[in-house]
């Protein structure tokens, strides 16, 4: 298995990342993405993508390093998905890997992500690598009005 960054503006964001990611995020169209990653590249957003040995995209990270006063400084998991052919197979450990590697390349203290309650699977996961539920997360959904 093979992980790489890609940046914004490389071809296989759309081409292998992204299918995978909708698997996560459907309501993400190839336009929305672009445009998402165009303006949270500049906050930070990153993406890495997992290869397995034929070639295949079979995983996909989103990615930050953020500073702030209760983490100091963290690197925070926007997306972390494995294709659903290619689950319970070593990815999504492999993924979380590469990405707390990073965090101790840029001196974070903290590897963070949120989880949709639904998803007690991906919890179980969690769990099982060592992350802990330390936070509550509240949300309110702001009309456009």
């Amino acid at each position: 298995m093979k992980i790489t960054d890609l940046e914004p503006g490389d071809a296989r964001l759309a081409e292998d990342l992204l299918p995978v990611l909708r698997e996560l995020r459907p309501h993400l169209t190839e336009d929305l993405f672009r445009e998402i990653y165009e303006r949270g590249y500049g906050q930070g957003l990153r993406f890495s993508a997992a290869y397995d040995d034929g070639g295949a995209c079979v995983g996909a990270a989103g990615w930050r390093v953020v500073d702030n006063t209760s983490q100091i400084r963290m690197l925070y998991v926007d997306d972390l998905v494995t294709a659903g052919g290619a689950r319970s197979t070593g990815v999504g450990r492999r993924l979380l890997g590469h990405l707390e590697d990073r965090a101790r390349e840029e001196g974070c203290l903290h590897l963070n992500l949120d989880s949709g309650t639904h998803r007690t699977d991906a919890h179980r996961f969690y769990l099982r690598e060592r992350l802990d539920i330390v936070a509550f997360n509240f949300d309110k959904t702001l009309g456009s009005d």
